[in-house]
């Protein structure tokens, strides 16, 4: 079983893809836009929505996040997007330096809640919002925390 953070963006999702995929150093990116599939003629995308993202995954680091664009003429089944606020993505890695790599990378643009630092739960830990207002954790001993803190109630 694997677990997948799935974004949707309002039209900036190429963007998006690019700017994950460059700061996560990306293994594999793959984008399906809506122009890529056969359209149903009875209902046919307007022009402006055929260029935006339908499906696409960045895979790193054993990890993969989906992104696509949510149609503007869906907003009326989907609702609005609200940015970031409703998701987190953490990112559990032993490796204390590429958890700095991606903590830098993806602070471009974007602001730091809380600085990577050695925490009583973590021995490196941190968080942040990038550029498209999505939230990020980094935590360097997740499964140690939670074994040590489970273990002790017993």
């Amino acid at each position: 079983m694997s677990v997948v953070v799935y974004l949707n963006f309002d039209g900036v999702a190429e963007q998006a893809i690019d700017f994950y995929a460059e700061a996560l150093n990306a293994k594999g990116v793959k984008k399906v836009k809506f122009k890529d599939i056969p359209q149903d003629p009875n209902y046919p995308l307007p022009e402006n929505e055929l260029n935006m993202i339908m499906e696409s995954s960045v895979e790193f680091a054993g990890g993969k996040i989906m992104m696509s664009d949510v149609l503007p003429s869906m907003k009326s089944v989907m609702g609005e997007l609200v940015k970031g606020n409703n998701m987190l993505i953490s990112i559990v890695n032993d490796d204390k330096q590429t958890l700095e790599n991606y903590f830098s990378n993806l602070s471009v643009g974007g602001y730091v809640i809380m600085p990577l630092s050695d925490t009583p739960w973590s021995s490196c830990f941190g968080m942040l919002v990038d550029k498209y207002g999505v939230s990020w954790k980094f935590n360097s001993d997740a499964d140690k925390f939670l074994d040590n803190v489970i273990s002790n109630k017993q």
